[in-house]
């Protein structure tokens, strides 16, 4: 090897090594300023990692009683105790982070993407689409989420996937009346009255100009509405009403320690109820943080 091929290489090596560098601090310069949004994005991350391995992180079969160890304390066999069929309530709780997470990442990517969607076809066109589809999403929104869910749910039945399907139709309308208010927006922007006379058809213009654009707010509503969609599955749950046995949830396991045995055995509805309140504000300070990133007026603060 010559010694400019040495040369070269040292030079590309050095120029990758600075961009990586600069790539960390401009890392720990987002984390400085976000610290909440960090710490959020980390414990959504574990939570995350935790529900794909729980089947190796878990200690015990989650279905798996014991007439002997029922109502166990927490200690170092059962780090978050037993509850009253002798089941550990650590991998019942790993195993429900799995249920929750699945629930709200496909109901939020279902509901959050379809109402997206059709909030920009209904400002875009304007005339009676628009006129039919906000109507039908101010219908929707005059009821409070938890009670359309109950309609839902009882409409469709139980199950993990009608239970998605009940949780996306309740933000469909909330994503779409955020997109209509970008797509107003952004409709009054110079390269979209440049594709019009270009002839550009609408729906290419919507394709090529009008969704990229409006990508970030999609972002930041999907992240802010990950927790809140956790928080009612476990409510649905709680109700008797969402993921069905054998399958841990932790709505469920709340609803069934806190009838029974909130006083004799409290660690039944700490685990459970903890797990809930630590995902669902890592979730919102995290999409708090992409929200305060993503804004102008907000950047430099």
């Amino acid at each position: 090897m010559s010694i400019q091929t040495v040369a070269q290489t040292e030079a590309i090596g050095g120029s990758a090594s600075r961009r990586v560098l600069r790539r960390l601090g401009h890392t720990a310069r987002l984390a400085q300023r976000q610290p909440l949004g960090t710490v959020g994005l980390l414990v959504c991350l574990v939570a995350l990692a935790a529900s794909v391995f729980a089947p190796w992180i878990q200690r015990y079969d989650m279905n798996a009683g014991s007439a002997v160890e029922r109502l166990q304390s927490p200690s170092a066999s059962h780090w978050f105790g037993t509850d009253d069929q002798g089941r550990d309530l650590f991998s019942r709780i790993v195993n429900g982070a799995r249920v929750s997470l699945y629930v709200a990442f496909f109901s939020i990517a279902l509901g959050t993407t379809s109402g997206y969607l059709l909030g920009v076809v209904s400002s875009y066109l304007g005339g009676w689409v628009d006129m039919i589809l906000q109507r039908i999403m101010d219908t929707m929104l005059a009821l409070p989420p938890i009670l359309m869910a109950l309609a839902m749910v009882a409409v469709l039945g139980a199950g993990v996937d009608k239970i998605i399907a009940a949780i996306s139709i309740v933000y469909l309308p909330r994503a779409a009346r955020i997109s209509y208010g970008v797509v107003l927006s952004l409709k009054a922007n110079v390269y979209v009255d440049a594709a019009k006379v270009i002839g550009a058809s609408p729906m290419r213009i919507i394709l090529r100009h009008v969704l990229p654009n409006a990508l970030a707010p999609y972002i930041i509503l999907a992240s802010v509405s990950l927790g809140s969609a956790i928080l009612l599955e476990a409510s649905l749950s709680f109700l008797g009403l969402g993921v069905p046995p054998p399958h841990p949830s932790w709505g469920g396991m709340l609803a069934g320690a806190t009838q029974r045995y909130a006083l004799g055995a409290p660690w039944m509805v700490i685990a459970p109820g903890a797990a809930i309140m630590v995902l669902v504000m890592a979730f919102n300070f995290f999409g708090d943080a992409l929200r305060d990133l993503g804004d102008p007026r907000l950047r430099g603060r």
